[in-house]
């Protein structure tokens, strides 16, 4: 896991590393302009040498990185013209040394470059009609300090930026725009914007991802984001007690090679899951979810439905998928009258999964939901109409501990879920995520561009994959069948039988990661507009292989 830090908090780091690490704020600054160098360098495989930049420079410390990262580029051969919105004299420590350098260079004419203090909008002006001439733009004008809307000046130059980018989509050609920690404009602490920002092709960031790099909508503005280390001990790090991570591919390939077949091993060692999903005339989302549970790895799958809807679903569903009826409403939907059939086969079950396609108009419905998830005696992940039938949440459900509820609403159903309409409840969706999960004591994955998954015990893990692509109909119901595949897997694999709620998140961690992997492939192979739910699935082997193939080949 990856610790997400706040600015307060790099803040402290920075000032740790100069006191104990021996050494100093300005090499700092320059280790991060190397950085920012080694990302730009990337970039052009057959170098910089000739490559013309612009180096948009703030009054602070993120001035000064951009100043010594001008320097950097010099030497590589770039010319380089840096624009200091602000003057030099107002500049104060390591970013004042860099600045100096910089325009001292400019003046003796010694190199390709030029030095601007600008001042006024009408030096902005001047500056702005060059910047379409640039191959990278570098923007150094704020990190991490920022806490108010951009104005004056600053304001123009985001503005600017903006509008290039919009013209550059259109004509074909593009200068490559590069953050330094952050796009300017962002709020490091907030995940939305608070007013002009510059939109990033890449951003580097320092010693450890900040919200507005990974937190949407204000990660989206980031573009590649490259964390880079500049040399603060990881143990400043772990002190700063950070209670949200990104998820990481060592995570995901962790619990692969937990879970690993070996040669003994068969399909009641990997799991059986219970789907209590579809009703009549809504049995797709079964179908997708059960293929899902099946091809995520579980040893067996049993999709059980309504009388009315077995046939359907059986026609459809994987030939390795079970099905059973249950008893129904006239409506075609489960009836409560299922309630102790249901019970009987989850004891037979690892773990259960309810919801898809399952519908909750029905007040029979709705109880029958209530009572499988009180009665529980295994995992249940709880999905789509299985959320909206227990909306708002009754607060009584959330024990026993040993048989932990994963649930995994979109923003919709996580208000109904909060008993309110009020959309700006999720104007925070960390903390919304962490307190309704350290409140009910459950695990609950909120689906999102970046889905985010909350633990009981407070701790928030951002899922770093996935794309638009999975904005499709039935990708949740994928999802849910993914879960309780790997859920399954990990509890009939429990080292002594016994499976708590951090084994379920183990496995809640691992399948977000790998199904957003899955996707990927799928939307690089296919493209996000084409791509449906059922390939998520078909990419899931390639992500297996891709994060563990020692463990996936005979």
């Amino acid at each position: 896991m990856q610790p997400v830090i706040t600015a307060e908090q790099m803040r402290t780091i920075d000032r740790l590393t100069v006191e104990k690490a021996e050494i100093t704020s300005l090499q700092l600054m320059q280790r991060a302009a190397h950085a920012c160098f080694h990302a730009i360098d990337a970039h052009f495989p057959r170098g910089l040498a000739g490559k013309k930049v612009l180096v948009l420079c703030g009054p602070g410390n993120n001035g000064g990185d951009g100043a010594a990262l001008a320097q950097e580029l010099i030497r590589a051969g770039c010319a380089v013209d840096v624009v200091l919105l602000g003057s030099v004299a107002n500049t104060r420590g390591d970013a004042y040394a860099n600045l100096e350098i910089v325009r001292d260079l400019a003046a003796s004419s010694a190199a390709s470059l030029t030095f601007v203090e600008c001042h006024t909008a009408s030096d902005w002006e001047a500056v702005a009609v060059r910047t379409q001439t640039f191959d990278v733009i570098v923007d150094a004008l704020f990190g991490t300090g920022l806490k108010r809307p951009l104005a004056g000046i600053f304001a123009e130059a985001a503005n600017h930026l903006a509008t290039l980018r919009h013209s550059e989509k259109t004509s074909g050609s593009a200068s490559l725009i590069v953050s330094v920690d952050l796009p300017s404009g962002l709020n490091a602490d907030s995940a939305n914007p608070i007013g002009p920002v510059v939109n990033a092709d890449l951003t580097v960031t320092f010693t450890a991802p900040k919200p507005a790099n990974v937190l949407p909508p204000a990660s989206h503005l980031n573009g590649t984001l490259i964390v880079a280390d500049i040399g603060s001990p990881s143990a400043l790090i772990d002190a700063a007690d950070s209670q949200l991570f990104v998820i990481e591919e060592v995570d995901a390939r962790k619990w692969l090679r937990s879970t690993r077949y070996i040669p003994d091993s068969f399909k009641n060692s990997h799991g059986h899951v219970l789907l209590i999903a579809g009703s009549r005339g809504y049995t797709g989302a079964a179908v997708l979810s059960g293929n899902a549970a099946m091809q995520s790895g579980a040893g067996l799958v049993t999709i059980a439905t309504p009388s009315s809807a077995q046939s359907s679903v059986a026609a459809t569903a994987m030939p390795e998928v079970m099905t059973i009826a249950l008893a129904e409403t006239d409506r075609g939907a489960i009836s409560d009258d299922a309630v102790e059939h249901v019970l009987r086969l989850a004891s037979r079950a690892t773990v259960t999964a309810i919801g898809p396609g399952l519908s909750s108009d029905d007040e029979r419905t709705r109880r029958f939901v209530r009572e499988v998830v009180k009665q529980r005696k295994t995992p249940i992940v709880i999905d789509a109409d299985g959320l909206n039938c227990l909306a708002p949440w009754p607060s009584d459900l959330q024990r026993p501990a040993e048989f932990p509820l994963i649930l995994t609403p979109h923003p919709g159903e996580m208000l109904r879920l909060m008993g309110t309409t009020d959309k700006s409840a999720l104007d925070d969706s960390v903390a919304a995520a962490r307190e309704f999960a350290t409140n009910h004591h459950l695990i609950l994955v909120l689906k999102g561009s970046r889905s985010l998954i909350a633990a009981p015990d407070g701790r928030v893990f951002i899922t770093p994959t996935g794309s638009a692509g999975l904005g499709t109909a039935g990708a949740g119901d994928t999802l849910t069948g993914i879960i309780a595949g790997f859920i399954a897997q990990g509890a009939a694999g429990a080292s002594g039988g016994f499976f708590d709620e951090a084994d379920a998140l183990f496995g809640v961690i691992a399948a977000l990661f790998i199904g957003g992997l899955a996707g990927d492939f799928a939307a690089r192979d296919l493209g996000m507009r084409a791509m449906v739910a059922s390939d998520i699935c078909e990419y899931l082997s390639e992500a297996f292989l891709a994060l563990d193939p020692a463990g996936e080949l005979p």
